[in-house]
């Protein structure tokens, strides 16, 4: 009897310990296991399935959606494909993307400019207005660099002061859609054509101006059947081939923060994506336009990208 009572008390000494080992070892490979995953970054979306040559080097993943910030609350949904994707692989020079620039200039979409001047194509995603705009306006006009805003029917119809403002002072104002969906969901031309529409009206009765004809696909999801929709409307779409996270407005980045990203991975003809929301860049703007002036940038309008 004392036998067995020594073996059920081994028993219970020594099982919890196996099966915390147990525990232990299968966290650690998880750990092991996700650190050799890439982590993708919003400013680093994931490679696209677009039917297009897509260069091999750049890997898929699926990822959160891109910009929700265009609408607060708006919830982050994962998607597998057509995201505009792109990889960093040496500082200082151009990006990677899941698509090529001749690939893309097929359907008169641009995702970087002129790559052989150091030029900077500034661009603005304009969900909603917070306060932010009018002083990256004020920036622009201290600078005198032209920018291009991308509205969504919301800002035009929020703030058609400021939307006045940015034409006034020579700045493109592009197309970001009526409602910010995912485009590349939408078949029928007539639909994608709506979306489009609504904000050329919204803009002709806040301006009296014709919008300008540049279009950009919210969440950087699009498809190669969206590319030739925009091209049938007269547009062209504009990716970029800089950027960083800039949208929650709970957690804005620092300016060092904020530096650390765009000042070692700018490169010639580079297009930035930045909010109009982020009170970061509104506080960053003319330091950042400076920076990249001293580092031997001039800055360029949309209207100046080369033709292919």
């Amino acid at each position: 009897m004392p036998r067995v009572r020594r073996l059920l008390l081994y028993c219970a000494l020594i099982l919890p310990c196996l099966f915390l080992a147990a525990v232990l070892y299968r966290n650690t490979r998880l750990r092991v296991s996700s650190a050799s995953r890439p982590v993708v970054m919003p400013d680093e979306n994931p490679a696209a399935n677009l039917n297009l040559n897509l260069n091999p080097a750049v890997p898929t993943f699926a990822a959160a959606v891109y910009e929700t910030a265009d609408f607060p609350g708006e919830d982050i949904i994962s998607v597998a494909g057509n995201n505009w994707g792109l990889s960093f692989p040496k500082e200082g020079e151009a990006p990677v993307g899941n698509a090529t620039r001749e690939e893309l200039s097929k359907y008169d979409a641009y995702y970087i400019g002129d790559s052989n001047q150091k030029v900077i194509y500034l661009t603005f995603d304009c969900g909603y207005e917070n306060g932010n705009t009018e002083k990256i306006l004020d920036a622009l006009k201290k600078h005198h660099a032209p920018g291009a805003f991308f509205v969504v029917g919301s800002m035009v119809k929020s703030a058609p002061e400021i939307v006045r403002r940015m034409a006034d002072e020579g700045h493109i104002v592009g197309n970001h859609t009526m409602t910010h969906p995912d485009m590349s969901a939408i078949a029928a031309l007539e639909d994608f054509e709506d979306e489009l529409s609504g904000v050329e009206d919204l803009y002709r009765e806040a301006t009296g101006r014709e919008l300008d004809h540049y279009y950009r696909p919210p969440r950087g999801i699009y498809s190669p059947e969206n590319l030739k929709q925009a091209r049938a409307l007269g547009y062209q779409t504009i990716l970029w081939s800089l950027a960083y996270v800039d949208w929650y407005q709970d957690n804005q980045p620092t300016k060092e923060q904020a530096f650390d990203k765009l000042l070692p991975r700018v490169h010639d003809g580079a297009i930035v994506l930045l909010h109009s929301t982020s009170s970061t860049n509104a506080d960053i703007l003319d330091e950042l336009l400076t920076k990249w002036e001293e580092m031997g940038y001039h800055f360029a309008s949309l209207n100046e990208l080369p033709k292919a």
